[in-house]
């Protein structure tokens, strides 16, 4: 049984915790809002035990999980006087939230200086994939942290495949969601030019799922793009913070990615009308809404 800090618990942090704790981990959660967190230990029968600090959390932990919102704040967390002071020497690291490459290559080194160890490990799937233990892990470090990430990982992974040194992995998964993010685009434009054709969403819909572009991201996101209540996975806020990185990781690589540079304008477009908070399939409203301008608040029930 591994002692486990986990760090983050919105909808992917808390499943995960649910699986460590269900594959016999000892585990503590710590979110910055701490009803969040509260209120998963109390749901959770006594599986998981609350910090009340992140370093509360990371006190004799053997690994410590960061399933933060983005890299500022993983680097703020981990970094801070208080973390460092009570990690205990070669404390095993591991990143899996979307952080960009200048997050991970400065938190490797930071740690690296002070004796812990670091894999950069972000993931591609969604809760369904973490709660079925199916989630695929794009791990970057050195071959021997992968490998003691991957025994703690295999409570809710799949896979976890190791891409390179760190940094390698956020590369990979900013490709990885450029593709995802392009696509939601394309569907969003898509919906919009069937129905102002006359074809019913759920019917441009079904074809579209049994067509040549039904990736398993078409298949998984169907609620979402039919039913504006359904709950959000991922916001359009969210959506906006990766296309900012996938595109400043293009600039500074040199890559060309016109496609995806309009997606972001699009994207920040619904960001700025106040779409922010809903999912990222409701851009295809956006789209609808565009020529009509409308309160997405109301027009959602929230």
């Amino acid at each position: 049984m591994a002692e486990v800090a986990l760090l983050g618990t919105g909808r992917m942090g808390a499943a995960m915790a649910l699986r460590l704790a269900a594959a016999g981990d000892h585990v503590r959660v710590w979110n910055r809002t701490t009803a969040s967190a509260r209120a998963l230990v109390d749901s959770s029968d006594g599986h998981l035990v609350l910090a009340e600090t992140a370093a509360d959390a990371v006190t004799g932990a053997d690994a410590v999980l960061t399933v933060l919102a983005d890299g500022e704040v993983t680097r703020a967390v981990l970094l801070s006087d208080a973390v460092q002071r009570v990690l205990t020497p070669g404390t095993l690291v591991v990143d899996l939230g979307t952080s960009g490459t200048d997050a991970a290559t400065a938190l490797g080194r930071h740690l690296g200086d002070a004796g812990h160890r670091f894999v950069d490990a972000p993931v591609s799937g969604s809760v369904p994939a973490v709660a079925a233990g199916t989630l695929l892990v794009m791990a970057s470090g050195a071959p021997e942290d992968v490998e003691a990430a991957r025994a703690v990982l295999g409570a809710f992974a799949g896979e976890v495949l190791r891409v390179g040194d760190v940094g390698a992995g956020q590369a990979m998964k900013l490709a990885v969601n450029l593709v995802v993010h392009d696509l939601n685009a394309a569907l969003a434009e898509a919906l919009d030019l069937a129905e102002r054709s006359g074809v019913p969403r759920p019917e441009a819909y079904d074809v579209l799922e049994r067509s040549v572009v039904a990736a398993p991201f078409v298949k998984y996101k169907r609620a979402a793009f039919l039913d504006p209540e359904t709950p959000t996975a991922m916001s359009l806020a969210l959506v906006a913070k990766d296309l900012g990185l996938i595109t400043a990781q293009g600039r500074s690589t040199g890559a060309a990615l016109p496609l995806t540079e309009q997606a972001l304008a699009r994207v920040r477009d619904a960001v700025d009308a106040g779409w922010g908070p809903r999912d990222m399939a409701d851009l295809s409203r956006f789209h609808a809404a565009a020529d009509e301008p409308s309160d997405p608040q109301t027009e959602s029930g929230e």
